[in-house]
């Protein structure tokens, strides 16, 4: 309930003084940031929100917010000595051509590749795997600083049509386009206002999800609702579009479409807000005019109708089973006594699923690298799938005809390369091989399992150069995301290099909350278990201290998006265990990210602050509200971005106003806000990433006294 608002324009309530650094002689002030006289009342605690201005990221004043606060990082970051040298160095780490696996389309195959450092990956179609590779799509040309991005989005069953949905500066709204494969001609067909879009092609044309058109002026911050699911048929404008699903009763659901490869019915998958499951339903896919049936009732458990065999459906659960089992379940009778057991729940978790060539592809997580086993279609016939080492795969999927799997393997040091799979033989061969300007055979990469406060034990990779010597003085990064049932893979990242050349440690933690041991590994992260994750890192950071890999003033922590969360959470909680701390992206303000475009979507791995008993949890640690007055905290560079609105840039504006404000001793509290730049989470262009890194590894080794 709003208790009082009244603004104050008077001189600033914080900061606006000249600092000069003892260890990095840069003087520079701070901007003036204005407070409002804003309180809210959370079931009888008061909670002032002086920042909230900030919250409207189009207003004049907050644009020249903005722009001061990035001339006074700019003017910050441009006075690093070594800052251009560690973006060349970073340039050409990443400076190598990238494929991704290629998925066959009648006798054609489609696959991107990045020469190196294009913005964006171009995609190729050719013939056969033999053919001349020739330009499909290539988005380099939609936009000169390479801000527009494309995400393919499945083809039509004749393999005529492939849609694709555009991204522009990184916003999570997208639009929906359709090439003619053979032709290379764009059809005029263009959808619009779609978020995660994932088009299910039917006969000719496709099911889509979408919303209605926001408001004007409030396209990247208003609160998105009423996702529907609507039929486009080729040559048809939007207007015409016919709606196949909607729920009035309940604005914040996510709803999206999937057709079986046999094209005979049409599922709906349903998440409701606060839920940690979803509902599915069904109906013949030529039967629009009649009412959807329920397949799984209910909001407790995942499902993932993988295929149909026959009549039946092959179905991903963690409906009694945390680490997922494949069952087999007839949609006319889908009551659960009557599934029948395929592939039983192993101490792996699944991670992902497939089928091709009549087989089925099942990608087991195993303390977070990848395992694949091969079956039939009724679980006989278990074959392992041969990997190079420890890593992450990805698995391509396909069509009943294909004779080949293709799957692209990756781990930190190991640069992602594509493998082609022969049914026949059982044996696998290199597709495409980067050529990476490093030896990997100079690094290393080891997994230990430390204790967390509670006992519990946490894996952890470590990754260096080999032969370093454990003196506790080496520069560290450590890294962790721990929500959302998301597991975070090894994998490899070019400009990591630089930092791992220059006798740097990287270190990933798998903490509670993630997805890496399935179901009941998140819960013990979500809601009102959250400190397990905070417990977690700090764990970690204390793990790496006392094996002497660094100490307090060489530790560095990042983490983006909900990881963001936890940089700024474990910062507050333990500001004497880190030098730098980058909070990427990140969600700050727990008391009201539910109130913008998809926030309301993390209730169920947050709770709500409308709720008493998620409240007192939330304001307990959230990032905003936790900054205590004259601590010295770690040097801070905060990253947003304009057209983020996943996670809207409020938030860190929020949260950098207050540390500016209370934080003392020399350590700099920064912001880097890009622009034309959204959550990062598709298709940032490669000039952005270096441009980021480049000053994300600078800031580091500068702020730890570190010469590079």
């Amino acid at each position: 309930m709003l208790v009082n608002f009244k603004v104050k324009w008077f001189a600033p309530l914080f900061l606006s003084y000249t600092m000069s650094f003892a260890q990095t002689n840069i003087r520079f002030k701070y901007p003036e940031t204005p407070t409002v006289d804003q309180q809210d009342d959370y079931f009888g605690t008061i909670v002032k929100d002086p920042y909230r201005w900030l919250e409207d990221d189009t207003a004049a004043k907050v644009k020249a917010w903005v722009v001061a606060q990035n001339k006074v990082t700019e003017d910050y970051l441009s006075q690093i000595p070594f800052r251009e040298k560690m973006r060349k160095r970073i340039s050409d780490f990443i400076n190598f051509p990238k494929y991704t696996s290629p998925f066959r389309v009648g006798d054609k195959y489609i696959f991107s590749r990045n020469n190196g450092l294009q913005n964006q990956p171009v995609f190729y179609v050719q013939n056969g795997l033999s053919g001349t590779p020739e330009v499909l799509i290539d988005p380099n040309k939609f936009a000169d600083d390479g801000t527009v991005a494309i995400t393919l989005n499945g083809t039509s069953k004749d393999g005529k049509y492939l849609a694709y949905s555009i991204s522009s500066s990184g916003s999570d709204w997208q639009r929906i386009e359709i090439i003619e494969i053979a032709t290379k001609k764009v059809l005029e067909d263009k959808i619009k206002w779609v978020k995660f879009p994932s088009p299910a092609w039917f006969g000719n044309g496709f099911y889509y999800s979408g919303y209605a058109v926001p408001e004007k002026g409030k396209e990247l911050s208003m609160k998105n609702e009423f996702q529907k699911i609507y039929y486009h048929k080729l040559g048809e404008p939007q207007s015409k579009d016919k709606l196949i699903y909607e729920d009035l009763r309940h604005p914040q659901r996510y709803v999206h479409a999937q057709v079986t490869e046999d094209e005979n019915y049409i599922l709906l998958y349903v998440r409701d807000v606060g839920k940690d499951g979803m509902q599915v339903l069904y109906k013949p896919a030529t039967q629009l005019n009649s009412d959807f049936k329920i397949l799984f009732e209910g909001f407790d458990y995942d499902y993932e109708v993988i295929n149909a065999v026959g009549d039946m459906f092959l179905v991903n659960t963690n409906n009694q089973a945390p680490n997922n089992k494949i069952v087999l379940v007839d949609p006319l009778n889908p009551k659960q006594d009557k599934w029948k057991t395929i592939v039983p729940e192993k101490a792996e978790i699944i991670k992902q699923t497939s089928t091709l060539g009549g087989k089925l592809f099942v990608n087991y997580l195993k303390d977070v690298s990848s395992r694949v086993l091969q079956y039939d279609y009724y679980g006989k016939d278990e074959v392992e799938v041969p990997l190079p080492g420890l890593g992450t795969v990805e698995i391509e999927g396909g069509a009943r005809s294909d004779k080949f799997l293709f799957y692209t393997f990756t781990s930190f040091i190991y640069p992602p390369t594509v493998f082609k799979y022969e049914l026949s033989n059982k044996q696998a061969l290199i597709f495409a091989k980067p050529e990476v300007k490093f030896n990997v055979d100079d690094y290393e990469t080891k997994q230990v399992f430390y204790p967390s406060k509670d006992g519990t034990k946490i894996p952890l990779f470590i990754t260096n150069k080999k032969g370093i010597k454990l003196t506790s003085d080496n520069p560290t990064l450590l890294f962790a995301y721990g929500g959302f049932n998301l597991s975070k893979y090894p994998e490899f990242n070019a400009p990591l290099m630089a930092l791992l050349e220059a006798g740097g440690v990287y270190a990933h933690a798998n903490i509670r909350g993630g997805g890496e041991y399935g179901e009941n590994w998140h819960k013990a992260g979500m809601q009102l278990n959250k400190q397990n994750v905070f417990d977690d890192f700090i764990a970690a950071a204390e793990y790496l201290i006392a094996q002497k890999y660094t100490n307090p003033q060489k530790l560095a922590i990042i983490g983006r998006s909900n990881g963001g969360l936890l940089i700024g959470a474990v910062m507050n909680q333990r500001p004497d265990l880190f030098k730098v701390a980058f909070p990427k992206v990140g969600v700050m303000d727990m008391l009201r990210f539910q109130k913008f475009t998809v926030g309301w979507g993390w209730i169920n791995d947050y709770g709500s602050s409308d709720s008493l008993r998620h409240f007192k949890n939330l304001y307990g640690y959230s990032p905003l509200h936790n900054i205590h007055q004259n601590v010295e905290y770690p040097a801070v560079m905060v990253t947003t971005a304009d057209h983020d609105d996943r996670v809207v840039p409020a938030h860190s504006f929020k949260y950098i106003a207050a540390l500016q404000e209370k934080h003392k001793g020399p350590n700099p509290s920064l912001i880097r806000i890009d622009f034309n730049a959204g959550h990062g989470a598709t298709g940032k262009p490669t000039s952005k990433i270096i441009a980021e890194d480049t000053d994300i590894y600078s800031f580091m080794l500068y702020n730890m006294g570190v010469k590079y």
